[in-house]
């Protein structure tokens, strides 16, 4: 059962990722929100997130390490798969858990532009 809360843009919140397929994900694990407040405002009933891999290694271009805290409700590190982009139904979405503390956004939006070929 989904929780009522709106998805923000840097909330994290478990996912269902069932059915995988392929090299898609698969299993329940956090995800980060990295859509536009405004787009989930519209309604569409979609959200843009990344995969968060509890106990994981971070702090390459790609993969950004996450350190468990109050704020982010994490109860372990990981690391958040920058190239694993997905927009899914926001009924993937089940459980809020927390925000991503800024310092671990910046890095995520630095590579977005990266794998995007985004300019700053």
């Amino acid at each position: 059962m989904r929780d009522k809360r709106p998805a923000r843009r840097g909330d994290i919140w478990w996912c269902d990722w069932n059915p995988g397929q392929g090299v898609e994900q698969a299993g329940r694990r956090p995800a980060v929100v990295v859509q536009a407040d405004f787009i989930t405002e519209e309604g569409f009933g979609s959200v843009i997130i990344l995969a968060l891999f509890p106990g994981s290694q971070g702090d390459d271009a790609l993969h950004v390490g996450v350190e468990p805290s109050k704020l982010n409700g994490l109860t372990k590190g990981g690391a958040v798969k920058c190239e694993q982009i997905m927009t899914v139904s926001l009924n993937r979405l089940e459980t809020y858990s927390g925000i991503l503390e800024p310092r671990y956004m910046a890095k995520i939006d630095q590579a977005l532009k990266m794998i995007l070929g985004l300019r700053s």
